[in-house]
């Protein structure tokens, strides 16, 4: 199939962008990586695109003691080769290089996927496990934790976008873990799991759930507890099963990293 027709328009400013997606009918679209498929089966049958990639600063990045922020436009491919700063361990960048393929992480953004919110993407699931926070175009700080709502739903206004991701520098005792079960390589995860270890403190995050990830602290960050939550968010015993095998091994790997 082929897409409905639709009209295109290239803003120069977060705040002209804002305007044009106020309008009824109108969709953003940053890679195009997850819009485009949808327009050639027309799940989505926008009357207006607007495309953000001329925006200056939505590419950029930065970092302070603190924190370091992406732009919502910077693609997997640059996080990936280390063309971001990451906030420890490599986190981002391993998390990157397992996304689709090159031809894939070279258009697709991390704004772009946040805002789509398909459950079996990746930087929900590693996002919320870090603990970081949407800045958007309204100046809104939105926690990971709240961003995504279900399922290809996330809480921004109409006209609102994402500018940019802040994520916290990890502790230097800190220990990541991340696992994921996929048919083949390349293709959209069946199960999740990623692991922040912090002293004596745990943040497991479970995703491709069918809704938003899931996040267990402390004593119920466990292989259990991960099963339990899948059966809670409705998944069968098998598939539960496959997101706590996940969890475990996320679990071990943030344990020994944080030895290291």
């Amino acid at each position: 199939m082929k897409p409905v027709a639709f009209d295109i328009a290239a803003p120069a400013s977060l705040a002209e962008a804002a305007a044009l997606l106020a309008q009824p009918g109108a969709m953003a679209m940053a890679g195009g990586q997850s819009l485009g498929p949808m327009l050639n089966l027309r799940l989505a049958r926008p009357e207006l695109i607007v495309r953000l990639n001329a925006i200056p600063g939505l590419a950029g990045v930065a970092e302070d003691a603190d924190a370091v922020t992406i732009g919502a436009l910077v693609t997997h491919a640059a996080i990936a080769d280390g063309r971001a700063p990451d906030p420890g361990m490599g986190v981002l960048a391993r998390a990157a290089e397992g996304i689709a393929y090159r031809a894939v992480r070279n258009r697709g953004t991390i704004g772009g996927s946040l805002c789509h919110a398909d459950p079996a993407a990746d930087w929900p699931t590693v996002l919320t496990a870090l603990g970081a926070s949407v800045l958007t175009s309204s100046g809104r700080r939105i926690a990971m934790t709240d961003f995504i709502a279900g399922a290809f739903r996330t809480v921004l206004a109409r006209g609102e976008l994402v500018a940019s991701v802040r994520i916290p520098r990890l502790p230097a005792d800190a220990g990541w873990g991340y696992a994921k079960a996929c048919r083949k390589p390349g293709e959209f995860a069946h199960a999740m799991a990623a692991a922040l270890t912090d002293g004596a403190r745990t943040r497991l995050v479970i995703g491709a759930t069918g809704g938003k990830p899931v996040l267990l602290h402390d004593a119920d960050a466990t292989e259990q507890g991960a099963r339990d939550a899948a059966l809670a968010a409705g998944l069968d015993p098998v598939a539960a099963h496959i997101q706590s095998v996940m969890a475990r091994r996320a679990l071990q790997q943030a344990s020994e990293g944080a030895r290291a």
